[in-house]
């Protein structure tokens, strides 16, 4: 014995069975898990390259819609100044409208008023000339001509017409 191994045909038998079992399980295990392990690495590295590109594919539609939310903003802004302009426009409109139709609502009673004023002067000065000659015809006890009657009353007319009659 030289030592704790002995270089006989068994040592030679286990070193042979050793490489035996070595190629076969090379041959049979190490190499189709190594191709498994390759296509698994190369399936999840295209997977992360996927991912990558949806991610900047979702990183631009992102910019995209956050622009075309901006142009809705604006827009939507540039209607809201538009009705708004157009309501004051219309308000002034109205306004206006208004405001003339009153004018004309004020000047129609003006004139309304100043005939129904002359419409009562001339009642007025007609009841007034009628008691005057009344008064005179009493006073004066005579009975008056028609042609000297109608002069009586456009002197009396004309001098109630000239002094300012107060409501």
């Amino acid at each position: 014995m030289l030592g704790l191994v002995e270089f006989n045909i068994a040592f030679f038998m286990q070193i042979a069975n050793t490489l035996i079992l070595f190629i076969a399980l090379k041959h049979l295990l190490f190499k189709p898990v190594t191709e498994f392990m390759d296509k698994r690495t190369q399936g999840i590295e295209s997977a992360i390259e996927e991912a990558e590109l949806k991610n900047k594919e979702s990183d631009r539609l992102k910019a995209e819609y956050e622009e075309k939310m901006k142009e809705i903003k604006k827009e939507r802004n540039q209607i809201v100044a538009e009705a708004t302009r157009n309501a004051e426009l219309r308000s002034e409109e109205i306004l206006t409208a208004a405001d003339q139709e009153a004018k004309k609502i004020l000047e129609k009673a003006r004139v309304e008023i100043d005939r129904e004023k002359q419409k009562m002067m001339n009642e007025l000065k007609g009841e007034i000339s009628t008691l005057a000659l009344l008064a005179a015809g009493k006073v004066i006890e005579k009975d008056l001509n028609p042609q000297t009657h109608q002069q009586m009353i456009q002197q009396f007319i004309d001098k109630a017409g000239e002094q300012k009659w107060q409501n």
